[in-house]
């Protein structure tokens, strides 16, 4: 079962990975800043990760990790 990491402090709440996930199991959060003022990213489904690893490719800011 793979699971995904993200450091929400370098997370910039660009939506990339969002689109790009094939399972669209990942969301901005809502109502809750980093301390950059940042909408940092959440696995909403994280059981339903095929880790695939296309959100960590395609982060800007190095922000995720898979692991499977």
């Amino acid at each position: 079962m793979a699971s995904i990491k993200v450091n929400e402090e370098k997370c910039k709440g660009c939506g990339l990975c969002v689109e790009v996930c094939p399972k669209k199991i990942l969301a901005l959060e809502t109502g809750r800043l980093n301390r950059k003022g940042y909408s940092p990213m959440r696995c909403v489904e994280p059981e339903k990760c095929i880790g695939c690893a296309m959100c960590a490719t395609v982060c800007p800011d190095v922000a995720i990790v898979v692991e499977r």
